[in-house]
């Protein structure tokens, strides 16, 4: 991981330089940005494997630093909150973060949800999960209409690409990794964010909605990622065969 950067944006000095020094114990490259203007400007001239970003920041919330960085990239984001509030959690998820913790957290916990982030990005599309999924090319996964491309981290709907969170592209790769099969909130949640505890629904429902939106053509009545009522969702695809 020594060829990993990560940016770490919070108003909280103390926080902020804990962070740091664990995550460089770890082995990673770590900049530090002291509130959201910075980070846009760190952002903007460097490349980040992962963002780490205060909600309530001066200057520039961690709101409008995240939807920035969802214009030009798809890089992880890890949004810290200090309020124990189901808006807030469901805010930042809107806007494009891949997950998030509530202050005070573990510090250990943190590294794990970056390792975790990391691990699932950085493979993305390198695994054998997708063995028994047609593919037309090496990484490339092929439905009717709809191509993943797993080297590259894109996805297609009818010759148009679709730009996706990194959350999104790994829910997404594990639905369509098991065609047909039906997963409950609690299994997705397990498998894509890599964590055991589910705190509550809303978090495979607000990424699972924003998929929905991205991917289908008609969100309203999914083709591909289907609800199956009182247990959960399912992917449903004719594959490509030519």
């Amino acid at each position: 991981m020594k060829n990993v950067r990560i940016l770490v944006a919070d108003d909280d000095k103390e926080i902020r330089d804990l962070v740091k020094i664990y995550l460089e114990r770890e082995w990673y490259q770590v900049d530090t940005a002291v509130n959201g203007e910075e980070a846009i400007a760190y952002f903007e001239r460097s490349r980040y494997d992962l963002v780490i970003l205060d909600l309530m920041m001066p200057r520039v919330d961690g709101i409008e630093v995240c939807r920035v960085i969802r214009n030009r990239s798809n890089v992880p984001v890890l949004m810290l909150t200090a309020k124990d509030h189901e808006a807030d959690k469901i805010v930042g998820l809107n806007i494009g973060a891949d997950d998030y913790m509530t202050k005070p957290f573990s510090i250990h916990e943190v590294i794990a949800r970056v390792k975790a982030l990391m691990r699932r990005f950085l493979v993305l599309g390198s695994s054998s999960e997708l063995d028994s999924v047609h593919r037309a090319e090496p990484n490339i996964v092929k439905f009717k209409g709809l191509i993943m491309d797993l080297q590259n981290y894109t996805v297609t709907r009818d010759g148009d690409e679709i730009p996706l969170t990194g959350k999104e592209l790994q829910l997404l790769k594990f639905l369509v990794s098991h065609p047909g099969q039906v997963f409950t909130k609690t299994q997705l949640f397990r498998n894509v964010w890599d964590s055991d505890y589910l705190e509550d629904d809303n978090t495979v429902m607000v990424h699972i909605r924003k998929l929905r939106k991205k991917v289908e053509r008609d969100p309203s009545n999914p083709q591909w990622i289907q609800t199956v009522w009182g247990i959960g969702y399912k992917f449903v695809g004719e594959k490509d065969e030519a």
